[in-house]
């Protein structure tokens, strides 16, 4: 398999969202997704199990995209998170599995009793 690049990239600020197209199709992804989603080791870890559940980031959006190289990009969020440099096959993998990758995290979060929103802990009653 040769190179996945998106044709186009654009940061939509106020929506909070970054738009690829990949061979033709266009895929929008929240910046909420692309945070929690983040390869850096802050969030996956230095191995196996090692994956932080990364909660209350509802709000956050993106500041600054920065090429890096002709591999990918590196996404500063608005929380300051900037470690994580995300290539095209990665953000190709995002775009292709979005709902089911974001079904499993909020099933995480459900069961971890944590929240999207970083002023609200689920709470659960029995």
């Amino acid at each position: 398999m040769g190179h996945v690049r998106p044709t186009k990239i654009h940061l939509h600020r106020l929506a909070k969202t970054l738009e690829l197209v990949f061979a033709g199709t266009a895929y929008s992804l929240s910046a909420e997704f692309l945070r929690v989603h983040s390869t850096s080791a802050e969030v996956k870890g230095h191995g196996p199990g090692q994956e932080t559940l990364v909660d209350g980031k509802i709000n956050v959006g993106i500041d600054h995209l920065r090429a890096v190289g002709h591999y990918g990009l590196q996404i500063v969020f608005s929380d300051g998170h900037d470690s994580g440099i995300y290539s095209w096959s990665y953000l190709k993998k995002l775009c292709e599995d979005q709902d089911t990758l974001w079904q499993a995290y909020l099933e995480k979060l459900r069961l971890a009793k944590k929240s999207r929103d970083p002023h609200t802990r689920a709470i659960r009653l029995l």
